[in-house]
């Protein structure tokens, strides 16, 4: 007897709902900017033979919004071909990581970027969320 188990719709959220150390998350963006990063120079330690048959990844920091605000998207190998200046873009499953203190968006293997239909919105620039700085706090019980 096989029981079908009905999906969920995805929940869409706009970029000012984003908060630190959260995932799951749905949303459509615009690419404001896409950016290469440079490659780390390679360590003279020596290679194991896992790492020696891997390509270096490519890595490119786009700044992504909607019209709530805006915040930066690190695309990884294959998610670096779609995220061009000026596409729109369906992130599924997106995380906030965070890096010197502030918020990055990103996509994991369990999550997806697909190229959206071009939106009809202007991108709040001046709500910028990963120039916003947060500190961890350990509080005591």
């Amino acid at each position: 007897m096989a029981t079908t188990v009905e999906k969920r719709k995805p929940v869409f959220i706009k970029v000012e709902e984003l908060k630190p150390g959260t995932n799951g998350h749905n949303l459509t963006v615009k690419i404001l900017e896409s950016k290469p990063v440079p490659a780390p120079k390679p360590r003279r330690a020596p290679m194991s033979f896992s790492q020696r048959s891997q390509r270096p990844s490519r890595i490119n920091e786009c700044l992504v919004g909607d019209e709530t605000g805006c915040i930066v998207f690190t695309a990884r190998n294959e998610q670096v071909d779609i995220m061009q200046t000026g596409a729109t873009v369906i992130l599924r499953n997106a995380k906030i990581d965070m890096f010197k203190g502030s918020m990055r968006l990103a996509v994991d293997k369990w999550g997806r970027v697909e190229v959206a239909e071009p939106a009809n919105f202007a991108v709040k620039e001046t709500n910028n969320l990963s120039l916003v700085e947060y500190e961890l706090v350990t509080v005591q019980a």
